[in-house]
């Protein structure tokens, strides 16, 4: 193997275990740290720049209920079965500096909102076919009726946090 492919190669397993070593914690948690770097922009403009940074959530897909069979149907109920799936709000921190708006004592705006659980189940779909089962007293054959269909609305359950406040300090 020449030394070049060599070096290739090697930079290549690295940046894969360096991306899977970054995504292991992530994983583990749930969500997603984005950081949005200003510290850079500050010191150039010779000016104190907000902190911003967030958390996305990761979705965690569950088990869907499967179909239920029902006497006297010839479809199972729940034909398209709901899939509960959770996951969280994103999560937010920003803090600003203010230029003495208010007083001495207010010189920065402090935003914060954590990440929060959120449960949710996707829409399903119930229908029965327009035949009965087999009658006895029809021969064994199925009569009509009226093809029934229903859907099952989706669920959605979540509490949202935040924060607002301003103080000394930076």
């Amino acid at each position: 193997m020449k030394p070049t492919t060599r070096g290739t190669l090697a930079a290549v397993v690295t940046g894969v275990a360096a991306t899977v070593g970054a995504a292991a914690p992530a994983a583990a948690s749930g969500t997603v740290p984005v950081p949005v770097p200003l510290g850079g922009v500050s010191q150039p403009l010779d000016m104190k720049l907000p902190r911003l940074g967030a958390e996305l959530p990761l979705l965690k897909p569950g088990v869907p209920e499967g179909p239920r069979y029902v006497t006297g149907r010839l479809v199972p109920d729940r034909t398209v079965p709901r899939l509960p799936v959770s996951s969280g709000l994103p999560g937010l921190a920003a803090r600003t500096p203010l230029p003495h708006l208010l007083d001495d004592g207010f010189d920065h705006l402090d935003v914060d909102s954590p990440t929060g659980d959120l449960r949710t189940v996707t829409p399903g779909l119930s229908v029965d076919a327009p035949l009965t089962g087999p009658d006895g007293g029809n021969f064994g054959l199925p009569g009509a009726r009226v093809p029934q269909t229903g859907v099952l609305p989706p669920v959605l359950r979540t509490v949202a946090d935040g924060n607002v406040g301003t103080g000394p300090g930076l």
